[in-house]
């Protein structure tokens, strides 16, 4: 009985980071933005793609989930610009296949002309619409990676 309990006090205390995560602690918060970039109002997406999904997600709740949260931050730099979409689901995301489709088309990973990339852990899903080697993209993916490991 005593190693159950531990076995069980071990699962929760090792599945807990995922689970207490919110949406505002995977934002760059403000000392976590490059100096050369500012916040933006609105959206920056380098394809309208990932912008309507943000906006009509519960048009596909039925392939992906349904969305308990969502929000964005837009940033633009003199040499870049772009947002990152948050999302939090009911329930797990389900819907790589579709998104990817939706994305990136035929091609089924990112292209010149559609560089989003994206992460699906849990019940989160983040959406990075940047062009490629971007410095605040890379300092966001590090810090969700760290938290939704």
């Amino acid at each position: 009985m005593k190693k159950s309990f531990l076995l069980a006090a071990f699962l929760l205390l090792i599945s807990t980071p995922l689970f207490s995560q919110t949406i505002a602690d995977l934002k760059l918060k403000p000392k976590e933005i490059p100096k050369s970039y500012a916040l933006s109002d609105g959206h920056n997406c380098v394809s309208i793609q990932a912008c309507s999904f943000y906006n009509d997600v519960a048009t596909y709740n039925t392939l992906v989930g349904t969305v308990k949260k969502k929000e964005i931050q837009s940033f633009k730099s003199k040499g870049d610009s772009g947002t990152i979409m948050y999302f939090e689901f009911e329930n797990r995301f389900k819907g790589d296949a579709f998104l990817q489709g939706l994305l990136w088309g035929r091609d089924k990973e990112p292209t010149d002309a559609h560089p989003e990339e994206y992460l699906a852990k849990g019940k989160f899903l983040i959406i990075w619409s940047f062009h490629p080697d971007s410095p605040i993209k890379e300092k966001s993916e590090e810090k969700i990676e760290a938290l939704l490991q």
